[in-house]
């Protein structure tokens, strides 16, 4: 936004001209080949996620056959009989849900603390981002483990958890964004009129950091992909018999050379998943920063 907006004539346009910088990165991004091939790639897996569980043809607890058999079913059973596509078209809700969440709430906490260290500046900017070093000193996959040993498998502290070990970096993102907008003239015009920081900091500040908050938000979500489907894996997240793509690894990992559909569709699931999220923000990231199509 230019200092045009302290005019009385152009501020009215504020809010107009912000919305159109918003959408006309997306419509650049959709441009690139990369977005729209994540993009269809993403849209694909989250249908199947969302929506699998209604063409299931058995129940995911339903023991349809015998162990690791490759005669019933389309893709057989897995090491207990139960039909493997039911428990893929079932598995993908936790993972897709449990991410979601956890991005959401992570990058809702990261932006709050990245625009007030920003506005704030002085000892304030220094304690939030001290504090934020601390968290960023712990692997997240460390961080999740050591909490959820501590007080068990529960999806809120699962979610919360990795929310938290998100902030700290979504926040020095924002930060390093808005520190480029905190002295502009329209925040100061702002401050004079009475806004209050609320206000100002998100009807003034996060509009004008959009552009790497998209970028951040699909990084972010890829992590927590990973991130949920590891802590499924290793055993701490849904426990049996629910269907999760992380726990269907873990529970067929063993037999993978007798049947191997049973761990390769959640694989190749939470592979093209995370494909597809990287492609997206990959291709948000160089629309912001006007790269040439590619």
């Amino acid at each position: 936004m230019t200092d045009t907006a302290l005019t009385p004539s152009a501020a009215p346009m504020a809010p107009v001209l912000r919305q159109r910088q918003w959408l006309a990165t997306l419509r650049t991004a959709l441009g690139f080949t990369r977005t729209r091939v994540g993009l269809l790639i993403f849209v694909v897996m989250v249908l199947i996620a969302l929506l699998g569980p209604l063409f299931a043809p058995h129940s995911p607890t339903e023991f349809v056959g015998a162990p690791n058999s490759s005669s019933t079913g389309l893709f057989g059973t897995d090491t207990l009989g139960r039909d493997v596509f039911s428990r893929f078209l079932y598995g993908g809700r936790s993972v897709l849900g449990l991410a979601a969440a956890a991005t959401a709430f992570g990058v809702a906490l990261g932006v709050a603390i990245g625009l007030a260290a920003a506005y704030a500046g002085g000892v304030a900017d220094e304690v939030l981002m001290r504090i934020a070093d601390v968290f960023l000193a712990f692997p997240q996959i460390v961080l999740a483990l050591l909490v959820v040993t501590a007080f068990g498998p529960k999806l809120w502290l699962i979610i919360l958890t990795v929310a938290i070990s998100h902030s700290p970096r979504v926040a020095r993102v924002m930060r390093g964004a808005a520190l480029q907008v905190v002295e502009r003239d329209f925040v100061r015009a702002a401050e004079a009129v009475g806004e209050k920081r609320s206000r100002i900091l998100f009807a003034e500040l996060l509009p004008n950091v959009t552009s790497p908050l998209l970028v951040e938000t699909g990084l972010r979500l890829t992590y927590s992909i990973g991130l949920m489907a590891g802590i499924s894996f290793l055993g701490l997240g849904l426990q049996p018999p629910h269907a999760d793509w992380g726990l269907m690894i873990n529970e067929n990992r063993l037999d993978v050379t007798v049947q191997p559909w049973a761990v390769l569709l959640p694989v190749l699931a939470i592979a093209l998943l995370t494909v597809g999220t990287n492609l997206v923000t990959d291709g948000v990231a160089r629309a912001s920063i006007g790269v040439d199509r590619s």
